[in-house]
């Protein structure tokens, strides 16, 4: 009983171990992409983002991702474009106020 325990844990580990490795793939082969499809400076604005809001960074990267399949990339994308995809995405419209007299 304890054995069976036992062998449950250690599956259990195996398998969150092995998501873990096929997280650090994933996240590797898109940096590779970020690097080969951006410019330098497009790239370290990219890194920032992703320090400082990975979900952002993960929807970003998905567009760049699309984009490069869809064939809509076709250079090195730049800081301005990626600024403009990064507007884009974070877009709130103001929400107003008005005040009706009496």
């Amino acid at each position: 009983m304890a054995e069976d325990s036992e062998n449950e844990q250690q599956n259990n580990a195996r398998k969150r171990m092995a998501a873990r490795m096929r997280a650090v793939q994933i996240e590797q082969q898109k940096r590779e992409i970020a690097r080969k499809y951006t410019t330098i400076e497009a790239y370290e604005r990219l890194m920032n983002v992703r320090l400082s809001n990975h979900e952002l960074y993960a929807q970003l990267m998905d567009i760049i991702i699309a984009m490069i399949q869809s064939k809509r990339i076709t250079s090195k994308l730049t800081e301005p474009q990626l600024k403009e995809i990064l507007a884009r995405l974070t877009y709130k419209p103001e929400s107003t106020i008005t005040f009706q007299h009496k």
